[in-house]
């Protein structure tokens, strides 16, 4: 059975989580470490917080890539 998966978070947490980690970026060694620190207190994997870091990034013009 193939089900469609759904969010775990909603958009506006995952909106929250990316701005704390650009906003407390500067209190880390790196943007990897704030991630690593922060992804566990909302309960996801460093790896998921870093790719919607990267997309938002991406999103807003801050990093190359392809908004698709």
């Amino acid at each position: 059975m193939n089900k469609a998966k759904t969010p775990k978070y909603s958009p506006e947490v995952r909106e929250r989580v990316v701005r704390m980690v650009q906003e407390h970026r500067d209190e880390y060694s790196s943007p990897w470490a704030a991630v690593e620190s922060i992804a566990p207190k909302i309960g996801c994997s460093p790896h998921t917080l870093h790719e919607w870091v990267k997309r938002h990034e991406v999103d807003t013009g801050l990093r190359d890539g392809s908004d698709s």
